[in-house]
């Protein structure tokens, strides 16, 4: 075995187990993820309410459509499949490791993945079908209603959860 493959190869081997990198982009992708959505609760709604009614809901229409992109995809897919995967890796029922690891991963698994296939999608699916152009203000002033108070209470949600589920997952790997 030359140098390159003693400090590259064997320490994978010998030191880190399957479960073990698996774990390390569990965090990667739960850490990508809670920071995504705490950024958007504490900056970019705190921008977005200052709009008005129109501005606002072309906005969030916009970002919407820019979120659905393969990095986006990837971490918050990634998240959740390697939630999964940790979980079954580290089945031992008299470890607490594995119980912080499946609390962590129940957490983004309902917390995230959950509620934004049943509240934030829906509602996003419901802004996309308004026609803001068309609409007056009465009907751009009630749109903002039914999406702006509940989509960023779910939002709220989702970012407490990516972040407990990261902590979760960060104390399962402390020894």
């Amino acid at each position: 075995m030359n140098l390159i493959e003693k400090l590259l190869i064997f320490p994978i081997n010998s030191i880190m187990k399957t479960i073990d990198i698996s774990l390390i982009i569990t965090l990667l992708f739960t850490g990508l993820m809670a920071g995504f959505f705490f950024s958007y609760t504490f900056s970019v709604n705190f921008g977005l309410q200052k709009l008005k009614d129109k501005d606002y809901l072309l906005a969030m229409q916009n970002i919407n459509k820019e979120v659905l992109n393969p990095v986006f995809f990837i971490c918050f897919f990634g998240a959740l499949l390697f939630c999964i995967v940790s979980s079954l890796l580290s089945i031992d029922f008299s470890s607490p490791k594995f119980y912080l690891i499946l609390l962590g991963a129940l957490l983004y698994i309902f917390g995230v993945f959950v509620i934004t296939g049943l509240q934030n999608v829906p509602l996003n699916n419901l802004l996309e079908t308004f026609a803001i152009e068309n609409a007056n203000k009465e009907d751009l002033q009630k749109m903002r209603t039914i999406f702006e108070a509940p989509w960023i209470f779910w939002n709220n949600v989702r970012t407490l959860s990516s972040i407990l589920s990261f902590l979760f997952l960060i104390a399962s790997s402390i020894k």
